[in-house]
Protein backbone atom coordinates (compact mmCIF):
# COMPACT_ATOMS: atom_id res chain seq x y z
CA UNK A 1 0.00 0.00 0.00
CA UNK A 2 0.93 3.31 -0.29
CA UNK A 3 0.76 6.42 2.39
CA UNK A 4 -2.65 7.95 0.88
CA UNK A 5 -1.88 11.26 2.25
CA UNK A 6 1.30 12.09 1.41
CA UNK A 7 0.31 11.85 -2.55
CA UNK A 8 -2.56 13.43 -4.25
CA UNK A 9 -6.09 13.82 -3.73
CA UNK A 10 -8.52 10.50 -3.94
CA UNK A 11 -12.43 10.03 -4.00
CA UNK A 12 -12.88 12.87 -6.71
CA UNK A 13 -16.58 12.13 -6.63
CA UNK A 14 -16.09 14.43 -2.90
CA UNK A 15 -17.53 17.75 -2.65
CA UNK A 16 -15.99 20.20 -5.07
CA UNK A 17 -12.99 22.23 -3.90
CA UNK A 18 -14.09 24.99 -5.46
CA UNK A 19 -17.05 25.84 -2.78
CA UNK A 20 -15.63 27.00 0.67
CA UNK A 21 -18.77 25.92 2.35
CA UNK A 22 -17.58 22.34 1.37
CA UNK A 23 -15.44 21.82 4.20
CA UNK A 24 -18.44 22.40 6.82
CA UNK A 25 -19.90 24.98 9.30
CA UNK A 26 -17.90 23.07 12.16
CA UNK A 27 -14.80 24.11 10.46
CA UNK A 28 -16.15 27.87 10.21
CA UNK A 29 -17.33 27.77 14.37
CA UNK A 30 -13.99 26.20 15.28
CA UNK A 31 -12.19 28.65 13.47
CA UNK A 32 -14.17 31.69 14.94
CA UNK A 33 -13.01 29.94 18.13
CA UNK A 34 -9.96 30.13 17.53
CA UNK A 35 -9.73 32.94 16.05
CA UNK A 36 -10.74 35.03 19.60
CA UNK A 37 -8.63 32.53 21.58
CA UNK A 38 -5.48 33.97 19.49
CA UNK A 39 -6.41 37.49 19.72
CA UNK A 40 -5.72 36.49 23.23
CA UNK A 41 -2.94 34.67 23.35
CA UNK A 42 -0.67 36.75 20.62
CA UNK A 43 -1.42 39.32 22.93
CA UNK A 44 0.57 37.82 25.75
CA UNK A 45 3.30 35.87 23.13
CA UNK A 46 3.77 39.36 21.56
CA UNK A 47 5.46 41.16 24.67
CA UNK A 48 6.59 37.67 26.23
CA UNK A 49 10.01 37.66 24.72
CA UNK A 50 10.59 41.20 25.59
CA UNK A 51 9.39 41.08 28.84
CA UNK A 52 11.25 38.17 30.15
CA UNK A 53 14.59 39.06 28.28
CA UNK A 54 14.73 43.14 28.86
CA UNK A 55 11.73 43.35 31.63
CA UNK A 56 13.33 40.61 34.05
CA UNK A 57 16.58 40.07 32.46
CA UNK A 58 16.90 36.84 31.89
CA UNK A 59 19.55 35.49 29.13
CA UNK A 60 19.46 33.80 26.54
CA UNK A 61 20.16 30.58 27.89
CA UNK A 62 17.19 30.93 30.21
CA UNK A 63 14.62 32.20 28.24
CA UNK A 64 15.19 29.11 25.80
CA UNK A 65 14.21 27.45 28.95
CA UNK A 66 11.10 29.34 28.78
CA UNK A 67 10.54 29.13 25.16
CA UNK A 68 10.53 25.37 25.34
CA UNK A 69 7.69 25.46 28.40
CA UNK A 70 5.99 27.95 26.43
CA UNK A 71 5.27 25.47 23.32
CA UNK A 72 7.00 21.68 24.38
CA UNK A 73 7.25 21.33 28.13
CA UNK A 74 3.45 19.96 28.54
CA UNK A 75 3.68 17.81 25.55
CA UNK A 76 3.07 14.35 26.71
CA UNK A 77 -0.44 16.27 27.92
CA UNK A 78 -1.47 16.22 24.39
CA UNK A 79 -1.52 12.22 25.01
CA UNK A 80 -3.84 12.34 27.78
CA UNK A 81 -6.29 15.08 26.34
CA UNK A 82 -6.21 13.10 22.68
CA UNK A 83 -6.93 9.65 24.40
CA UNK A 84 -9.11 10.83 27.13
CA UNK A 85 -11.30 12.59 23.99
CA UNK A 86 -11.33 9.34 21.88
CA UNK A 87 -12.33 7.27 24.90
CA UNK A 88 -15.17 9.47 25.93
CA UNK A 89 -15.59 10.28 22.44
CA UNK A 90 -16.39 13.79 23.54
CA UNK A 91 -13.75 15.69 21.96
CA UNK A 92 -15.58 19.36 22.37
CA UNK A 93 -15.43 19.04 26.30
CA UNK A 94 -11.68 18.27 26.47
CA UNK A 95 -10.63 20.95 24.17
CA UNK A 96 -13.26 23.24 26.16
CA UNK A 97 -11.24 22.44 29.45
CA UNK A 98 -7.99 23.00 27.60
CA UNK A 99 -9.32 26.80 26.25
CA UNK A 100 -10.74 27.62 29.79
CA UNK A 101 -7.51 26.52 31.79
CA UNK A 102 -5.38 28.64 29.26
CA UNK A 103 -7.91 31.16 29.70
CA UNK A 104 -7.49 31.37 33.58
CA UNK A 105 -3.51 31.12 33.44
CA UNK A 106 -3.50 35.29 31.75
CA UNK A 107 -4.73 35.78 34.95
CA UNK A 108 -1.81 33.97 36.62
CA UNK A 109 0.44 35.88 34.38
CA UNK A 110 -0.77 38.65 36.53
CA UNK A 111 -0.49 37.53 39.86
CA UNK A 112 3.00 35.79 39.17
CA UNK A 113 4.59 38.97 39.43
CA UNK A 114 8.30 39.42 38.46
CA UNK A 115 8.77 35.67 39.90
CA UNK A 116 10.42 34.00 37.60
CA UNK A 117 9.68 30.45 39.00
CA UNK A 118 5.49 31.60 38.96
CA UNK A 119 5.65 33.07 35.76
CA UNK A 120 7.60 29.27 34.55
CA UNK A 121 4.62 27.62 36.60
CA UNK A 122 1.70 29.79 35.04
CA UNK A 123 3.55 28.92 31.56
CA UNK A 124 3.07 25.45 32.11
CA UNK A 125 -0.11 25.24 32.78
CA UNK A 126 -1.02 27.85 30.18
CA UNK A 127 0.38 25.33 27.69
CA UNK A 128 -1.09 22.66 29.03
CA UNK A 129 -4.52 23.88 28.42
CA UNK A 130 -3.41 24.57 24.77
CA UNK A 131 -1.75 20.61 24.84
CA UNK A 132 -4.92 19.37 26.01
CA UNK A 133 -7.27 21.21 23.19
CA UNK A 134 -4.86 21.24 20.11
CA UNK A 135 -5.50 17.68 19.22
CA UNK A 136 -9.24 17.03 19.92
CA UNK A 137 -9.97 20.10 17.68
CA UNK A 138 -8.08 19.07 15.13
CA UNK A 139 -9.49 16.01 15.25
CA UNK A 140 -13.23 17.68 14.90
CA UNK A 141 -11.72 19.42 12.01
CA UNK A 142 -11.01 15.95 10.16
CA UNK A 143 -14.57 14.51 11.07
CA UNK A 144 -15.82 17.65 10.37
CA UNK A 145 -14.62 17.90 6.60
CA UNK A 146 -14.57 15.44 3.68
CA UNK A 147 -11.34 13.80 3.06
CA UNK A 148 -10.03 15.24 0.08
CA UNK A 149 -10.80 18.47 1.25
CA UNK A 150 -8.78 18.29 4.47
CA UNK A 151 -5.99 20.61 3.34
CA UNK A 152 -8.39 23.24 2.44
CA UNK A 153 -10.02 22.90 5.48
CA UNK A 154 -7.38 23.05 7.61
CA UNK A 155 -5.94 26.37 5.43
CA UNK A 156 -9.35 27.93 6.80
CA UNK A 157 -9.02 27.10 9.59
CA UNK A 158 -5.37 28.17 10.47
CA UNK A 159 -6.10 31.17 7.82
CA UNK A 160 -9.09 32.32 10.66
CA UNK A 161 -6.17 31.53 13.67
CA UNK A 162 -4.01 33.94 11.60
CA UNK A 163 -6.65 36.57 11.77
CA UNK A 164 -6.66 36.41 15.68
CA UNK A 165 -2.35 35.91 15.70
CA UNK A 166 -2.62 39.21 13.76
CA UNK A 167 -4.99 41.19 15.78
CA UNK A 168 -3.36 40.04 19.12
CA UNK A 169 -0.50 41.93 18.99
CA UNK A 170 -2.05 44.99 17.42
CA UNK A 171 -4.66 44.70 20.69
CA UNK A 172 -0.78 44.43 22.85
CA UNK A 173 0.24 47.55 20.69
CA UNK A 174 -2.47 50.14 22.00
CA UNK A 175 -2.53 48.49 25.54
CA UNK A 176 0.90 49.67 25.84
CA UNK A 177 0.15 52.88 23.90
CA UNK A 178 -2.77 53.36 26.21
CA UNK A 179 -1.23 52.49 29.43
CA UNK A 180 2.68 53.51 28.67
CA UNK A 181 5.29 51.17 27.30
CA UNK A 182 7.44 52.38 30.37
CA UNK A 183 4.52 52.24 32.88
CA UNK A 184 5.51 49.18 34.82
CA UNK A 185 1.68 48.40 34.92
CA UNK A 186 1.64 48.32 30.89
CA UNK A 187 2.14 44.50 30.75
CA UNK A 188 -0.76 43.79 33.62
CA UNK A 189 -3.26 45.73 31.81
CA UNK A 190 -2.60 43.49 28.71
CA UNK A 191 -2.52 39.99 30.68
CA UNK A 192 -6.06 41.57 32.05
CA UNK A 193 -7.71 42.13 28.46
CA UNK A 194 -6.15 39.28 26.75
CA UNK A 195 -7.85 37.12 29.92
CA UNK A 196 -11.60 39.06 28.93
CA UNK A 197 -11.07 37.78 25.18
CA UNK A 198 -9.89 34.55 25.71
CA UNK A 199 -12.91 34.28 28.23
CA UNK A 200 -15.38 35.04 24.74
CA UNK A 201 -13.75 32.03 22.73
CA UNK A 202 -14.74 29.73 25.16
CA UNK A 203 -18.13 31.31 25.72
CA UNK A 204 -18.29 30.72 21.44
CA UNK A 205 -16.81 27.18 21.63
CA UNK A 206 -19.70 26.39 23.77
CA UNK A 207 -22.63 27.87 21.68
CA UNK A 208 -21.45 27.17 18.24
CA UNK A 209 -19.03 24.02 17.89
CA UNK A 210 -20.96 20.84 17.73
CA UNK A 211 -19.43 17.45 18.56
CA UNK A 212 -18.60 15.00 15.96
CA UNK A 213 -18.92 11.79 18.09
CA UNK A 214 -17.51 8.74 16.39
CA UNK A 215 -19.27 5.41 16.74
CA UNK A 216 -18.95 3.98 19.76
CA UNK A 217 -16.85 -0.16 19.20
CA UNK A 218 -16.05 -2.74 21.24
CA UNK A 219 -12.98 -2.11 22.94
CA UNK A 220 -11.95 0.04 20.36
CA UNK A 221 -10.27 3.04 22.18
CA UNK A 222 -7.74 1.09 24.94
CA UNK A 223 -4.17 1.57 25.66
CA UNK A 224 -3.23 -1.34 23.38
CA UNK A 225 -5.08 0.17 20.61
CA UNK A 226 -3.26 3.73 20.98
CA UNK A 227 -0.14 1.39 20.54
CA UNK A 228 -1.12 -0.33 18.02
CA UNK A 229 -1.36 2.60 15.57
CA UNK A 230 2.96 2.37 16.16
CA UNK A 231 2.34 -0.51 14.48
CA UNK A 232 1.47 0.87 10.77
CA UNK A 233 4.73 2.12 8.55
CA UNK A 234 2.79 5.53 7.90
CA UNK A 235 2.14 6.85 11.13
CA UNK A 236 5.95 5.54 12.12
CA UNK A 237 7.53 7.71 9.55
CA UNK A 238 5.44 10.57 10.22
CA UNK A 239 6.14 10.59 13.86
CA UNK A 240 9.62 10.55 12.50
CA UNK A 241 9.44 13.35 9.84
CA UNK A 242 8.04 15.47 12.97
CA UNK A 243 10.72 14.82 15.52
CA UNK A 244 13.70 15.94 12.77
CA UNK A 245 11.44 18.94 11.69
CA UNK A 246 10.99 20.31 15.39
CA UNK A 247 14.13 20.03 16.35
CA UNK A 248 14.90 22.33 13.18
CA UNK A 249 12.36 25.03 14.53
CA UNK A 250 13.69 27.27 17.08
CA UNK A 251 11.13 29.64 17.75
CA UNK A 252 9.25 32.89 17.13
CA UNK A 253 10.53 34.26 20.42
CA UNK A 254 13.84 33.77 19.14
CA UNK A 255 13.17 34.78 15.79
CA UNK A 256 11.74 38.59 16.86
CA UNK A 257 14.71 38.74 19.44
CA UNK A 258 17.31 38.39 16.50
CA UNK A 259 15.58 40.96 14.94
CA UNK A 260 15.61 43.26 17.64
CA UNK A 261 19.04 42.45 18.53
CA UNK A 262 20.14 43.12 14.79
CA UNK A 263 18.20 46.22 14.22
CA UNK A 264 17.83 47.25 17.82
CA UNK A 265 14.16 47.49 17.62
CA UNK A 266 12.26 49.84 20.08
CA UNK A 267 10.43 47.85 22.89
CA UNK A 268 7.28 49.38 22.49
CA UNK A 269 7.42 48.34 18.34
CA UNK A 270 8.15 45.00 19.07
CA UNK A 271 4.65 43.00 18.75
CA UNK A 272 4.43 44.20 14.92
CA UNK A 273 7.01 41.84 14.28
CA UNK A 274 4.83 39.24 15.19
CA UNK A 275 1.91 41.41 13.19
CA UNK A 276 4.26 40.83 10.15
CA UNK A 277 4.45 37.16 10.06
CA UNK A 278 0.66 36.62 10.88
CA UNK A 279 -0.49 39.07 8.04
CA UNK A 280 2.02 36.77 5.65
CA UNK A 281 0.33 33.54 7.41
CA UNK A 282 -3.30 35.13 7.22
CA UNK A 283 -2.52 35.23 3.50
CA UNK A 284 -1.00 32.35 2.36
CA UNK A 285 -2.64 29.79 5.04
CA UNK A 286 -5.90 28.83 2.74
CA UNK A 287 -4.17 28.82 -0.65
CA UNK A 288 -1.55 26.81 0.71
CA UNK A 289 -4.04 24.30 2.06
CA UNK A 290 -5.91 24.35 -1.15
CA UNK A 291 -2.52 24.13 -3.25
CA UNK A 292 -1.68 21.07 -0.59
CA UNK A 293 -4.50 19.21 -1.81
CA UNK A 294 -4.35 18.91 -5.48
CA UNK A 295 -0.22 18.80 -5.63
CA UNK A 296 0.31 16.82 -2.43
CA UNK A 297 0.95 17.97 1.20
CA UNK A 298 5.09 16.90 1.45
CA UNK A 299 5.86 19.15 -1.34
CA UNK A 300 4.04 22.28 0.66
CA UNK A 301 5.53 21.03 3.46
CA UNK A 302 9.20 20.99 2.52
CA UNK A 303 8.38 23.76 0.11
CA UNK A 304 7.29 25.79 4.03
CA UNK A 305 10.37 24.23 6.06
CA UNK A 306 12.57 25.56 2.80
CA UNK A 307 10.99 29.10 3.52
CA UNK A 308 12.28 28.55 7.10
CA UNK A 309 16.09 27.70 6.60
CA UNK A 310 15.95 31.25 4.09
CA UNK A 311 14.62 33.02 7.27
CA UNK A 312 17.46 31.84 9.58
CA UNK A 313 20.36 32.68 6.52
CA UNK A 314 18.80 36.48 6.66
CA UNK A 315 18.76 36.68 10.01
CA UNK A 316 22.49 35.81 9.60
CA UNK A 317 23.83 37.17 6.71
CA UNK A 318 24.67 41.00 5.56
CA UNK A 319 20.90 41.84 4.45
CA UNK A 320 19.72 44.83 7.16
CA UNK A 321 16.47 47.47 7.45
CA UNK A 322 12.72 47.44 5.99
CA UNK A 323 14.12 44.86 3.12
CA UNK A 324 15.26 42.58 6.11
CA UNK A 325 12.00 42.44 7.84
CA UNK A 326 9.91 42.25 4.80
CA UNK A 327 11.69 39.42 3.92
CA UNK A 328 12.47 37.64 6.42
CA UNK A 329 8.59 37.98 8.23
CA UNK A 330 6.81 37.30 4.79
CA UNK A 331 8.96 34.18 5.09
CA UNK A 332 8.25 33.07 8.55
CA UNK A 333 4.43 33.51 7.66
CA UNK A 334 4.62 31.46 4.72
CA UNK A 335 6.66 28.79 6.77
CA UNK A 336 3.58 29.13 9.14
CA UNK A 337 0.88 29.05 6.34
CA UNK A 338 2.44 25.53 4.19
CA UNK A 339 2.96 23.63 7.68
CA UNK A 340 1.06 24.18 10.32
CA UNK A 341 -2.45 22.84 8.87
CA UNK A 342 -0.94 20.14 6.00
CA UNK A 343 1.09 18.80 8.40
CA UNK A 344 -2.36 17.77 10.47
CA UNK A 345 -4.11 17.09 7.28
CA UNK A 346 -1.93 14.79 6.10
CA UNK A 347 -1.80 12.67 9.41
CA UNK A 348 -5.52 12.67 9.27
CA UNK A 349 -6.44 10.12 6.75
CA UNK A 350 -4.05 8.15 8.36
CA UNK A 351 -5.29 7.40 11.38
CA UNK A 352 -8.54 5.68 12.49
CA UNK A 353 -11.70 7.54 13.38
CA UNK A 354 -12.15 6.37 16.47
CA UNK A 355 -8.37 6.90 17.49
CA UNK A 356 -8.02 9.96 15.26
CA UNK A 357 -7.30 12.65 18.09
CA UNK A 358 -5.05 10.10 19.86
CA UNK A 359 -2.95 9.47 16.85
CA UNK A 360 -2.89 13.20 16.13
CA UNK A 361 -1.96 14.06 19.72
CA UNK A 362 0.86 11.59 19.21
CA UNK A 363 2.18 13.28 16.30
CA UNK A 364 2.16 16.70 18.36
CA UNK A 365 3.76 15.53 21.07
CA UNK A 366 6.25 13.95 19.24
CA UNK A 367 7.14 17.42 17.31
CA UNK A 368 6.54 19.82 20.80
CA UNK A 369 9.47 17.65 22.58
CA UNK A 370 11.49 17.80 20.08
CA UNK A 371 10.57 21.66 19.89
CA UNK A 372 11.08 21.59 23.84
CA UNK A 373 15.00 20.10 22.98
CA UNK A 374 15.72 23.07 20.36
CA UNK A 375 14.49 25.73 22.35
CA UNK A 376 17.03 24.92 25.01
CA UNK A 377 19.96 23.91 22.70
CA UNK A 378 19.37 27.21 20.73
CA UNK A 379 19.39 29.25 23.49
CA UNK A 380 22.40 27.54 24.90
CA UNK A 381 23.90 27.64 21.51
CA UNK A 382 23.43 31.87 21.34
CA UNK A 383 24.39 32.09 25.37
CA UNK A 384 27.69 30.29 24.10
CA UNK A 385 28.58 31.36 20.98
CA UNK A 386 26.80 34.31 19.96
CA UNK A 387 23.57 35.31 18.16
CA UNK A 388 25.60 34.80 14.55
CA UNK A 389 26.84 31.49 14.72
CA UNK A 390 23.74 29.87 16.65
CA UNK A 391 21.62 30.58 13.83
CA UNK A 392 23.57 29.47 11.06
CA UNK A 393 23.73 26.66 12.71
CA UNK A 394 19.83 26.25 12.90
CA UNK A 395 19.68 26.90 8.97
CA UNK A 396 21.78 24.23 8.28
CA UNK A 397 19.79 22.01 10.79
CA UNK A 398 16.52 23.22 8.72
CA UNK A 399 18.07 21.89 4.97
CA UNK A 400 19.40 18.51 6.50
CA UNK A 401 15.60 18.26 8.43
CA UNK A 402 13.64 18.45 4.64
CA UNK A 403 16.24 16.46 3.32
CA UNK A 404 15.37 13.89 5.68
CA UNK A 405 11.86 14.62 6.13
CA UNK A 406 11.67 13.90 2.03
CA UNK A 407 13.67 10.63 2.36
CA UNK A 408 11.30 9.25 5.07
CA UNK A 409 7.59 10.15 3.53
CA UNK A 410 8.26 10.25 -0.19
CA UNK A 411 5.90 7.87 -1.13
CA UNK A 412 6.98 4.02 -1.32
CA UNK A 413 5.37 0.13 -1.48
CA UNK A 414 5.24 -1.49 2.10
CA UNK A 415 5.62 -4.64 2.02
CA UNK A 416 2.96 -6.72 3.92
Amino acid sequence: MYLSTIGRREHAGAASPRKLSAVGANVFALGAVSLVTDVSSEMVTAILPVYLVLGLHLSPAAYGLFDGLYTGATALLRLVGGYVADRVRRRKVVAGVGYALSAVMKLGLLAAGSSAAAIGAVITLDRTGKGLRTAPRDALITLSAPEPLLGRAFGVHRAMDSMGAFAGPLVALGVLAVVGATNPEAFDAVFVVSFCIAAIGVLLLVLFVRDRRTPRTAAAVSPRAALGLLRGSGVRRLLVAACVLGLATVGDGFVYLLLQHKEDVATGWFPLLAVGTNLSYLLLAAPLGALADRVGRLPVVLGGYGALAVVYLLLAGPVTGWPLFALALALYGAFYAATDGVLMALAGPLLPEALRTTGISLVQTAQALAYFTSSVLFGLAWQFWGAEQAIGVAAGAAVVAIGVTFAVLTPRKVTA
